[in-house]
């Protein structure tokens, strides 16, 4: 017997692979979604959402690109997983990401095949939006101006093309690098850790989808977790995966205070550790890639 079967499980309901079923629209998710949802609609250029780590940007960024429909919509969202990508490089992906087929080398002729496909999609009554999550790697002011460069791009009372930023509270210093763009920024939003109720009914909300039909987790339990967390769901989701297995392997079908606590400790998240903003750990940065091997990440993601 697995784990899973231990506890009355389909599937693991504490993945942190961004799984778009396991979406949580907690109340402030939501206000996030609608806000930028408005924000592309009304195609106001460039929105912000900035979070700390493990708050939940990235599943945020693929529930607003799965409820832009396709009919209205040319949309992509574009994973920056190096800091060290330059300006012409990005602004061919963007381009193929929007369907510009054989982008060109030269930038001149490469900006000239993207208006004419902006302006394809803008005759054919849909709008152009393009998510950039892990925004906070676009470090250098060459990359904000570009953006900025891509803004200008308009028909009279209408953009050609909207972003949205999600990343790490540093997108806010990257775009002071170019306060022209800072300018242009229609919208921001922050997505703040979750509070103790939202911590409880997350929780609940994950078993209940991977098929649980009780909630093995005392509430001592959950206070724990969320203490230990900071309100991170990427944090809770560890603990939680964790605690179950270390359960299933003791034969307990509860997981009570004690049990957090020791698995905090092991994983030092407890109280003292290492942490990033709100008490949440600290995670330590991919490491250097090749940007060939960005550009095959990124057609996976296609599939």
């Amino acid at each position: 017997m697995s784990y899973l079967e231990h506890f009355g499980l389909t599937e693991e309901p504490f993945s942190n692979a961004p799984v778009s079923r396991f979406y949580f629209e907690s109340p402030q998710h939501e206000q996030a979604l609608v806000r930028l949802t408005h924000a592309v609609s009304r195609m106001r250029g460039l929105s912000v959402l900035v979070g700390d780590i493990g708050a939940g940007k990235t599943t945020l960024a693929r529930r607003l690109l799965d409820a832009l429909p396709e009919e209205e919509y040319e949309a992509a969202l574009f994973v920056i997983i190096h800091s060290g990508v330059t300006a012409s490089w990005l602004l061919r992906r963007i381009a193929l990401q929007l369907g510009v087929e054989n982008p060109a080398q030269e930038k001149l002729a490469l900006l000239s095949q993207l208006y004419q496909r902006l302006m394809h999609i803008h005759e054919q009554g849909r709008k152009a939006v393009v998510l950039i999550d892990e925004a906070q790697m676009l470090e250098t002011r060459e990359l904000m101006e570009e953006f900025r460069g891509l803004l200008n791009l308009e028909v009279p009372e209408r953009k050609l093309i909207s972003f949205v930023f999600f990343g790490l509270p540093e997108i806010e210093r990257n775009l002071r690098l170019d306060p022209p763009l800072a300018q242009r920024v229609a919208m921001r939003y922050r997505l703040e850790p979750l509070n103790a109720d939202s911590s409880r009914s997350y929780v609940e909300h994950r078993l209940h989808t991977a098929g649980s039909g009780r909630n093995p987790f005392t509430s001592a339990a959950i206070e724990v977790l969320h203490r230990v967390s900071g309100g991170s769901p990427r944090i809770i989701n560890t603990l939680c995966d964790n605690a179950l297995f270390e359960a299933y392997l003791a034969g307990e079908t509860t997981v009570d205070a004690p049990r957090i606590e020791e698995i905090a400790r092991n994983l030092a998240f407890a109280a003292g550790a290492t942490s990033g903003g709100n008490g949440a750990p600290a995670l330590t940065p991919a490491g250097t890639v090749d940007l060939s091997e960005v550009d095959r990440y990124l057609e996976s993601l296609k599939s």
